[in-house]
């Protein structure tokens, strides 16, 4: 029998240097945990607060995890990395050098007879079309190809202040009282999926809609939550330490 975990938005690299030893510390105690018990791992969007890739150079300062992660797959767990809207610049390291399946786009997946749809979540909001005009943009080859002629050191430094100002304009920009992630949510359980999984929102959600189950992963800032699917049930729960493994 299969056991999956989720996490998503965990933002390496947006706060100081000791609140993220700190938060990766956490994580790395959870991945331990996963290497422990799990078959699969999804990372379900913003992992990092940015990141850009090279072809021949990546962001510094992530070793730890990396190899955390290349140890997972090493062992046979299947790591599936859904990009989000910080991290979505990738190129073939994660899946070439530690075994990772990279997804640009939402998918699905069939775990233990179980199906599931999973989505970061962003450009679901109906207002904000002006993200999804600059999603577009952003994500085209033709951006991501001119971007690369910058020397990492500014290619790499703008990423950086793109996701600080991006944070800025969602974080106060007023979508109304509609959830639109639920209704998304409930339209893909109406088409017989039994959970849909989401991040970006910041705030953990597991609520029953008709046969399904919406659960939306929180965040690795500010709640440490993650998804724990067994036994055909998936749970919401909240990874509390930084050492060795425990809830």
């Amino acid at each position: 029998m299969s056991r999956a975990f989720f996490i998503s938005d965990a933002h390496l690299g947006l706060d100081s240097k000791e609140r993220e030893a700190e938060k990766e510390n956490r994580l790395l105690s959870f991945l331990q945990h996963v290497g422990l018990h799990g078959t699969h791992l999804y990372i379900v969007g913003d992992l990092f607060d940015a990141w850009f890739e090279y072809r021949t150079v990546i962001p510094k300062g992530y070793h730890r995890l990396l190899t955390a992660l290349e140890d997972l797959t090493r062992k046979g767990i299947q790591v599936q990395y859904l990009a989000g809207n910080h991290d979505y610049w990738m190129g073939n390291y994660f899946h070439e050098y530690l075994g990772i399946s990279i997804s640009l786009e939402p998918f699905d997946a069939t775990i233990d007879g179980k199906k599931f749809y999973i989505h970061h979540g962003d450009g679901l909001v109906g207002k904000d079309i002006g993200y999804r005009i600059l999603k577009v943009v952003l994500r085209s080859p033709l951006a991501i190809w001119a971007y690369s002629w910058l020397h990492p050191d500014i290619g790499i430094g703008l990423a950086r202040l793109s996701s600080k100002k991006s944070r800025d304009y969602t974080s106060t920009k007023d979508y109304g009282e509609e959830d639109s992630l639920y209704k998304f949510a409930a339209a893909k359980i109406a088409e017989g999926f039994d959970y849909v999984v989401m991040g970006h929102r910041h705030k953990p959600v597991s609520v029953g809609i008709g046969e399904g189950t919406y659960v939306n992963l929180g965040d690795w800032i500010s709640f440490f939550t993650y998804g724990d699917f067994s036994a055909g049930k998936l749970e919401l729960k909240s990874w509390n330490d930084t050492a060795s493994g425990g809830v």
